[in-house]
């Protein structure tokens, strides 16, 4: 049997992480201080487990292992040259996007935001670039017009044990055959924080409706400020109530239903976590 380490973060991680440990030989496992989900799992399966940044941690740890593949999935560090040169075939990561497009973080957010119709989950080589290795599978996902990040987060949670199987069983019957990503084609997005969730009530009411649901909760959601206080939206809709095209972008049109002007057509704010008193006639964001 074939030897694994596992580099793993968060909820998803830990799904995944769960199917391997049933199926395959785990020699040992990453993880980061906040996915005590995996380190419970470590610690009930007596597997090793390094917490944390491995920088400067990683060659001592790993030299106790032989090790034939390692999997990488969610896993919130960079992973460096002594845990790439450690395994003796392949060391492949697991990413929501399908690569070359939406390299870096929260491709699937960033992929709803851009209005895209279908994500997916690329395995592939790793390499020290971000999400650049060769290609050995991928695995489409379809982006309704309703789905939320989290939504669509929890599709990855049955896609990515799938291709996760579909790639040990090409690695078992050796059949990994990698294909190098057209570089051409390859899109960079960054890591999100809260405080990108400001709308700007000059974009099409179609971009501010995508930039919403990306972002409504559990994430911390889009946002609006009004006189200083900050007001978060999960989720808008669009409306027939009628403005004038020279008044500004952000006026409140009505309060009951609470209706903003953007330069194509009105929204309703349908979910508000935080709501506080407004005016109509008042602009948002001034």
């Amino acid at each position: 049997m074939l030897r694994y380490g596992v580099l793993a973060s968060g909820e998803l991680g830990r799904i995944c992480l769960e199917g391997l440990i049933k199926s395959q030989h785990i020699n040992f496992i990453f993880t980061d201080s906040k996915s005590a989900g995996i380190e419970e799992l470590a610690t009930a399966n007596n597997i090793p487990c390094l917490t944390g940044k491995p920088n400067g941690k990683a060659k001592e740890f790993l030299a106790a292992f032989t090790t034939d593949v390692i999997l990488s999935v969610n896993y919130l560090f960079i992973v460096d040259g002594d845990i790439l040169s450690h395994p003796a075939k392949y060391a492949i990561n697991f990413h929501g996007s399908l690569l070359p497009k939406y390299r870096g973080r929260t491709p699937h957010v960033w992929a709803i935001i851009n209005n895209e119709k279908e994500t997916g989950v690329t395995a592939h080589l790793m390499t020290k670039g971000c999400d650049e290795g060769d290609i050995i599978l991928q695995q489409k996902i379809e982006i309704t017009s309703s789905d939320t990040g989290a939504e669509l987060l929890a599709k990855f949670n049955s896609t990515y044990p799938e291709l996760i199987n579909k790639v040990i069983f090409q690695i078992e019957n050796n059949a990994v055959t990698p294909v190098p990503q057209d570089n051409s084609k390859a899109t960079f997005f960054g890591k999100r924080t809260p405080e990108d969730g400001l709308i700007d009530w000059n974009w099409q009411r179609e971009r501010i409706y995508n930039w919403v649901r990306a972002q409504a909760k559990p994430y911390p959601g889009a946002f609006t400020n009004y006189k200083g206080n900050k007001i978060t939206i999960h989720k808008i809709s669009f409306s027939d109530a009628g403005f004038d095209y020279t008044d500004p972008n952000g006026k409140i049109l009505s309060t009951r239903p609470l209706t903003v002007k953007t330069p194509n057509g009105a929204v309703i704010l349908e979910e508000i976590e935080n709501e506080i008193p407004v005016t109509k006639g008042d602009i948002l964001n001034v």
